[in-house]
């Protein structure tokens, strides 16, 4: 037996009121009284048969089955908004949604982006960045640029780039008192590191280059995003530790220099990833075709 659906105001006013734990301040944010929210919470709680809220020391407070409701309630809300959103929106299929790194999206991406416009104006690409995994059943996002080894159930994968780690340096780290030209010269200099996925690159090519791994615990600078380390590079604070996909247009413009022929591969990479039921959209297919290009520099 199929059970009945309680009233949606009821529902609306109990979600509000939840979260506020306020009548008045729920009232005030559906535009009706407050009696009106009294009375639409007291008809969904004979509904349910029921408590929902409580009175304490002049608080309201959730009801322990209450609060055991509420996470399915505030779910079920998110997913008519985000249905009604993709219902009412305009030229949806020309609106094409990426999730990627902040770094990547900064150093690599956008840089590259006029020319996917110039080749498909009609389709308005816009960018979010995060450094979590995108939840593409739940978030309003067409594909990601992922790094990893492609294993991502339910996903297409498309290899885009692998990376390659190596010290890098502004120019000007090359002349001076104390110039950069072997390996051992890095005791001179400061190391920039940057936390999270990265935090261990410089210890890995230290020891692919025969020298301590113990200098990577020397005094540094240390940032959250590559980005920014690749950027205190550049202005010749200290020596960095690139990723080829980071750190080749700036070697390229001259801003940054490798010192050294020591390069050692990434186990992993770059790929963009979309779901399985959306894979063939027009706007994705435009968009994996450009991006596989632009990766083997053909775009």
């Amino acid at each position: 037996m199929t059970a009945r659906l309680p009233s949606l105001n009821g529902l609306r006013a109990f979600e509000a009121a939840a979260r506020h734990l306020s009548f008045t301040l729920a009232a005030s944010e559906l535009n009706v009284t407050q009696t009106a929210i009294s009375h639409q919470i007291r008809r969904l709680e004979e509904e349910l048969g029921i408590r929902l809220f409580v009175r304490q020391n002049r608080a309201l407070a959730l009801t322990p089955e209450a609060r055991d409701y509420l996470p399915g309630v505030r779910a079920a809300f998110n997913d008519l908004r985000l249905a009604t959103d993709r219902l009412l929106r305009k030229d949806d299929d020309k609106v094409l949604t990426v999730s990627t790194l902040a770094s990547l999206a900064a150093k690599w991406l956008l840089p590259r982006l006029a020319d996917f416009q110039e080749q498909h104006p009609g389709i308005d690409v816009r960018i979010t960045t995060s450094t979590s995994l995108v939840d593409f059943q739940r978030d309003d996002v067409d594909a990601a640029i992922r790094y990893g080894r492609g294993q991502w159930p339910g996903l297409r994968a498309d290899w885009l780039m692998a990376d390659e780690l190596f010290p890098v340096c502004s120019p000007s780290l090359l002349r001076g008192d104390k110039p950069l030209r072997r390996p051992e010269d890095l005791r001179n200099h400061p190391l920039l590191h940057t936390s999270n996925a990265n935090s261990d690159d410089w210890r890995l090519w230290l020891t692919a280059a025969g020298l301590p791994s113990d200098i990577a615990r020397h005094p540094g600078i240390t940032f959250d995003m590559i980005f920014m380390t690749i950027q205190a590079a550049i202005d010749g604070i200290g020596v960095a530790m690139g990723r080829t996909s980071y750190v080749q247009d700036d070697i390229a413009k001259g801003r940054l220099v490798v010192p050294f022929k020591i390069a050692l591969p990434a186990d992993a990479g770059f790929y963009l990833v979309s779901p399985e039921g959306r894979r063939e959209a027009p706007k994705l297919v435009a968009f994996r075709d450009w991006m596989i290009a632009a990766a083997q520099n053909k775009a």
